[in-house]
């Protein structure tokens, strides 16, 4: 689910930024670009946690490792400065298998959409138990319970299984099921 990675991310920099201030303006930009962002492959890029890894030179020679490499970067043909920044940021990628806690942010009567942190979940109404039944009449609309006083609304807390994830180039997708004991509403 979460997991810290050591990653890289090339910065473009406009030369009116070489000033002192360059390293401190790097790591700002560093942090809004990556923040918050989704890569398939590596999932959503929760937060930064270390952006002091420093910068990897254009070269490829790498037998200064121990030293302090500074703020170096390769100069591209317009003029601007391309730096190259390693640093540790903690990745959330679900998997299929794995029971998590969401929000409801939606309900309609194919099914709920949940907001799992970043990732919005889908269970389908063939993957909610049949106690429940869809009320279009509610307002919002919502799934009832028959034997119990439960509601599944726009708003409620509730624990699902993640039972299929499609990951694309920016986004992943992932379907959810409540069907199963100890899932569904909570408190």
């Amino acid at each position: 689910m979460f997991f810290l990675r050591e990653l890289t991310q090339d910065l473009i920099m406009h030369p009116s930024y070489f000033n002192p201030s360059l390293s401190a303006y790097l790591k700002l930009s560093l942090r809004r670009q990556v923040e918050g962002s989704c890569s398939g492959r590596l999932g959503y890029i929760i937060a930064v946690t270390a952006d002091n890894l420093g910068a990897e030179g254009g070269e490829e020679n790498d037998d200064d490792d121990d030293e302090d490499k500074g703020m170096r970067g390769r100069i591209a043909e317009d003029g601007q400065a391309v730096f190259r920044l390693r640093y540790q940021a903690i990745v959330y990628r679900p998997f299929r298998g794995e029971v998590v806690d969401g929000v409801v942010a939606s309900v309609n009567k194919m099914g709920i959409f949940v907001d799992v942190g970043p990732l919005q979940c889908f269970v389908s109404t063939h993957l909610i138990p049949p106690d429940f039944s869809f009320d279009p009449n509610a307002n919002p609309p919502c799934f009832t319970s028959n034997e119990d006083v439960l509601k599944i609304e726009k708003g409620t807390k509730i624990r699902l299984k993640i039972v299929g994830t499609r990951v694309d180039a920016t986004e992943i997708f992932a379907i959810g099921t409540i069907k199963e004991d100890y899932l569904g509403p909570i408190g």
